[in-house]
């Protein structure tokens, strides 16, 4: 594992000096500390950490909510860190986009294995959002494209093969993506 930034929110000084510590042995760089949520996501906003470790049981805002909000945002994994083991507890963690859960007292037998799972969590779940991004737009331009090769076919009386080859030696000609071209030609067809 490569050397991470990391921000730890947790009320007890103690546990954020021993977590600190444990990951500073292991080479790791922690770049923010802080005792209460609303401090945790503007520690992550600013800093921009590998990875957030916090407690559930924090003041102005709990961990719980916190980490939902780190995790809408996509600034970084999520560990959470909790005395409590309850089940209700562990369900709410579920649905804040947590990527791992760990009870106290935290070892580094139980902790980085933790760390290493959430980053390939996070990591997999970015690949797979950039590739639903990529099928989205894939689809979009699809229906662009053919909804403006029908717009020229009709207009035109071509085959939808001239239609699209009219559409490339335009965009080719104008120096335009195909797309482009494609909303070009719906916005002169809808005016």
């Amino acid at each position: 594992m490569s050397k991470l930034k990391i921000v730890i929110a947790d009320n007890e000084s103690i546990i954020r000096m021993d977590l600190k510590e444990m990951l500073e042995e292991a080479g790791h760089e922690v770049v923010g500390e802080c005792f209460n949520g609303l401090k945790a996501i503007e520690l992550t906003q600013r800093l921009k950490p590998d990875l957030v470790i916090m407690d559930i049981k924090m003041p102005e805002m709990d961990g719980i909510t916190a980490a939902k909000r780190i995790s809408d945002q996509k600034l970084a994994p999520v560990i959470l860190l909790t005395a409590f083991s309850q089940k209700d507890i562990v369900e709410k963690a579920k649905n804040s986009g947590v990527l791992a859960y760990l009870v106290k007292p935290i070892k580094p037998s139980n902790l980085f294995p933790a760390i290493e799972i959430a980053l390939s969590r996070f990591n997999e779940i970015k690949q797979l959002e950039s590739e639903l991004d990529d099928i989205k737009n894939s689809l979009e331009m699809r229906k662009l494209l053919d909804r403006a090769k029908g717009i020229l076919m009709d207009a035109y009386n071509l085959s939808e093969s001239e239609a699209y080859r009219r559409i490339q030696k335009y965009s080719m000609a104008k120096r335009k993506t195909i797309k482009e071209v494609a909303q070009s030609i719906i916005r002169a067809a809808t005016k």
